[in-house]
């Protein structure tokens, strides 16, 4: 192995790292520059084309896990989340990756495959998988290609839409669908 490869390997295991922290933290600006500028975000919900379109997906998935502001009083009932703010704790998601596969192709691509674990206020949310390709742009190893596939989510958590496939609202516990090896 070569040093360009160690230092292509290391800074791919870095971007990864930095787009799940960046996220988690509600830094979206940040978690999108890991993409190149005409970068590709794929998920269940859809295909995003570039900085802009992934930024403006992202901050919808950051607002879609934000606590609506609901102040009727018919109902006693809370949410995990709404139950945690309630005690006065702050909400919080994490994402955890797995199992990364670097394949550095050459000093100009390489693809990557991790596992991801996705946790909020109640747990385990939902989990799945990143299938990935890089290169460098600027000196800088960024993401060309993200393809992210919810394997399984709970109901009621913000995988659940993306496991049951995009815009349904179909209530189920969990959802598995076969790994294509």
């Amino acid at each position: 192995m070569e040093v360009w490869e160690l230092v292509a390997r290391e800074s791919i295991r870095d971007c990864i790292a930095r787009y799940n922290a960046n996220g988690d933290s509600g830094r979206i600006e940040q978690m999108v520059e890991v993409f190149a500028p005409d970068g590709i975000m794929e998920t269940g919900s859809g295909r995003y084309v570039g900085r802009e379109a992934i930024h403006e997906f992202m901050s919808s998935v950051a607002d879609r896990g934000r606590p609506a502001g609901d102040d009727s009083e018919e109902s006693i009932v809370m949410t995990p989340t709404q139950e945690w703010l309630a005690r006065g704790r702050v909400p919080f998601i994490r994402h955890f990756t797995a199992t990364t596969q670097i394949d550095v192709l050459s000093e100009t691509q390489a693809k990557a495959r991790s596992y991801y674990l996705f946790l909020t206020v109640h747990g385990l949310d939902h989990w799945g998988r990143y299938l990935d390709e890089f290169a460098p742009v600027d000196g800088k190893w960024l993401i060309t290609h993200r393809r992210e596939m919810t394997d399984a989510a709970f109901a009621g958590g913000w995988g659940a839409g993306a496991a049951a496939g995009a815009g349904s609202s179909d209530a189920v516990e969990h959802l598995t669908r076969p790994l294509s090896f």
